[in-house]
């Protein structure tokens, strides 16, 4: 049974940063293309960041570009958003995928999600 399980949100002032993680088991995670989306309430869950099977390729939202990094250990079943300068705008719950291809920017199309984490961003 695949499983993700995402940590690290809270509530953070505006300027902050936050880590998430997202711990994966069930599957063969160097396998598996990556990617966080968030969703804020009353929105449509909207993608963040993605990350290629070894990490050597990454792809970032516009409103993320040059804040947000996503990486993977892959020996540890692990991906991580290290979120900075943080807005209230990145309020949201934060959900962590996977899928076993590449999926286009930006589908939802992944096989398998987290429940999410919420991140607030206080002003």
């Amino acid at each position: 049974q695949v499983q993700l399980v995402e940590s690290g949100g809270g509530l953070v002032q505006a300027g902050g940063s936050l880590r998430l993680s997202c711990a994966a088991s069930g599957l063969t995670f160097s396998g598996y293309t990556m990617a966080w989306f968030r969703q804020a309430p009353g929105k449509e869950r909207d993608f963040v960041a993605r990350i290629s099977w070894i990490g050597t390729s990454t792809n970032y939202a516009d409103s993320v570009k040059g804040r947000f990094t996503i990486s993977r250990d892959n020996a540890n079943n692990m991906v991580y958003l290290q979120m900075n300068s943080l807005k209230p705008e990145d309020t949201a719950v934060y959900y962590c995928a996977a899928a076993r291809r590449i999926v286009p920017i930006p589908s939802r199309e992944y096989d398998y999600w987290g429940q999410g984490t919420q991140v607030t961003v206080s002003s």
